[in-house]
């Protein structure tokens, strides 16, 4: 059928096999174009679509819920219910998000975009179905992947425990990003080997009535499995076999590469844009591959993401042992760093801004209050990360640097980040969390600190009066920027790099309460509970005006870089007009 005709799922219900499978066909070469051109999430995309089409095929969407893990799997989701355009036209690709998202469509049923949470979302709903006494489907969709992620097992445990209709669809891939972590994937390889039929049941074990489907990219079996489950009334779990990228032979041959893609040539599946210049992947690599060489007791951790800490399979067959990927898991990977540092190891537990969040509580209770010497390496800790609203990186300041007992360090640059990491690495006194800048990688022009143990002392980059500007991290180079700006309106201001955003450098602020009489903080994070504050309620009812400049507290989704910061007022133009208001 013609793809631009499809309104609602409703349209491809009255199809045949064949018809299908032509479907299929189309949505992934529409899809590819898009993704080729646009980027985005291939692999898990190009393995679902089947299974997406079967589906909104058998069930009754809307009525009929359907909850999807991620939801970064959910392109030709999109396709079916009313979102085709955004697809087939590429002015328009920009007019849907990459998630599920409720504002775009009400077969979108929350905005998703971290790991292991549908099941306990499901869950939920089908219990609300059945305390209000209504009838309908409830299905949550996860991955494989995904099932490493605590949320997700006890999704599983409650669900289990459901008297009622509960449809579990398992998207068993063999992977996560990139290859699966732990104990619970030996059971479901055994599954897939013996096509479902083995005694020793994941599933079955905690209480599911279960299906296997070894062809989860066959159309024609898919949709027979889901008929069988449609309208059941206790919960289930429908294990199905599918190929991460089937369709598009590099993304089959390269599963991890194309699990997430900048724009590629299609015929190839080479990047477009492939960037040769410094990244600080790389750099932490390269870094705690020669420390892990120096010393056995060196360790890297990640939960599920090794591709953001620039280790590629050759660098984790290199590693070997001491490189720990624990699956989609950061309370795990949090609470065992703290174990490894207990008992005499080197971990470095290297994160995502926006994951870290989800391990609050061992950052706290595992880390910081036993005051093993953990260090946190937060990666994509900046407005010039990823953009969407799932994913936003400006939380981690606020996060934690008011955990009591952690040292948050803060480097503009890579030598600054180098040495605040083999410091961190070396002692062994303290929970050490480093922010590693956002956007290109800057160079030190002078000579930089290699211990960090005097805590909270603060570096003055150019000493001048009036005004001084700190700038944190990353953001250092626009409080130089204003402080250009200000020059040539006759004011040397003073700029400073804090470092340090868990402390204050006091005696460095109270010695400018000799000769300036404003104090500017600018901080790639959130105003509310960031950096800035700290240096507001330090002054307080003194003489010192400040002048805190930062992100607000809210969500943004898909935001431009530029218009962000000027609707923050975090230019270094629109920082230097204000200070020159405020001081006149």
């Amino acid at each position: 059928m013609e793809l631009s005709k499809i309104t609602s799922p409703a349209d491809i219900r009255g199809l045949g096999v064949t018809e299908l499978k032509e479907l299929c066909d189309n949505l992934r070469e529409v899809f590819l174009e898009k993704v080729s051109a646009h980027g985005g999430h291939v692999g898990p995309n190009l393995g679902l679509v089947e299974a997406t089409v079967a589906l909104h095929y058998v069930f009754d969407t809307p009525n009929d819920k359907i909850v999807f893990d991620v939801s970064h799997q959910t392109y030709i989701h999109k396709m079916l219910t009313g979102r085709i355009e955004a697809f087939l036209d590429p002015s328009k690709y920009d007019e849907v998000t990459g998630y599920t998202n409720p504002k775009e469509s009400e077969y979108d049923l929350f905005t998703i975009g971290h790991t292991s949470t549908a099941v306990s979302l499901a869950g939920g709903m089908a219990k609300a179905r059945d305390l209000q006494g209504q009838a309908y489907n409830v299905v949550a969709l996860v991955g494989d992947g995904s099932l490493s992620g605590g949320e997700a097992f006890e999704g599983l445990d409650e669900g289990a425990t459901l008297k009622s209709n509960f449809i579990v669809v398992v998207n068993d891939n063999n992977m996560s990003i990139a290859e699966n972590h732990g104990g619970l994937y030996s059971n479901l390889a055994t599954l897939r080997e013996t096509k479902g039929t083995a005694s020793n049941n994941y599933f079955k074990a905690i209480g599911y009535d279960y299906l296997y489907v070894d062809n989860g990219n066959d159309i024609e079996t898919l949709i027979n499995a889901f008929k069988m489950v449609k309208d059941i009334n206790h919960p289930v779990v429908v294990h199905i076999h599918t190929d991460k990228g089937h369709g598009y032979k590099p993304a089959e041959e390269h599963k991890e590469a194309f699990h997430f893609s900048a724009p590629f040539d299609l015929a190839t599946g080479k990047l477009k844009n492939d960037d040769e210049g410094e990244s600080y992947d790389e750099i932490f690599a390269t870094e705690m591959l020669a420390e892990m060489n120096e010393d056995p007791k060196v360790c890297v951790l990640t939960a599920g993401t090794p591709g953001v800490l620039g280790f590629g399979p050759e660098r984790r067959q290199e590693a070997g042992r001491q490189f720990i990927d624990v699956g989609i898991a950061e309370q795990e990977a949090a609470a065992m760093a703290s174990g490894i540092a207990k008992a005499g190891g080197r971990p470095c537990f290297g994160v995502v801004s926006s994951f870290v969040q989800r391990a609050y509580d061992q950052l706290s209770q595992d880390i910081s209050i036993n005051g093993t010497p953990v260090v946190l390496n937060i990666f994509y800790g900046t407005i010039l990360g990823m953009n969407d609203v799932t994913h936003l990186g400006w939380f981690d300041i606020a996060l934690i640097s008011n955990i009591p007992g952690w040292v948050f360090l803060a480097p503009a640059t890579v030598e600054e980040y180098l040495s605040m990491q083999r410091w961190a690495m070396g002692q062994t006194q303290y929970p050490v969390a480093i922010r590693i800048p956002g956007g290109k990688v800057v160079h030190s022009d002078g000579e930089v600190n290699i211990d960090w143990s005097d805590l909270n002392k603060f570096k003055i980059e150019h000493k001048g009066s009036k005004v001084a500007i700190i700038g944190a991290g990353g953001f250092l180079s626009i409080a130089k920027e204003t402080a250009a700006l200000l020059k040539n309106e006759g004011i040397e201001a003073t700029v400073i790099n804090p470092l340090y955003l868990s402390g204050l450098d006091t005696a460095m602020l109270d010695d400018l309460k000799k000769d300036h009489q404003l104090v500017v903080t600018i901080e790639d994070g959130v105003l509310a509970g960031g950096f800035g504050e700290k240096v507001s309620g330090y002054y307080g009812t003194s003489d010192m005006k400040v002048a805190n400049y930062g992100l607000e507290k809210k969500f943004a989704d898909r935001y431009n870089y530029r218009q962000i910061l000027e609707a923050n007022r975090l230019t270094a133009p629109q920082i230097a007009e204000d200070i020159m208001k405020i001081i006149s």
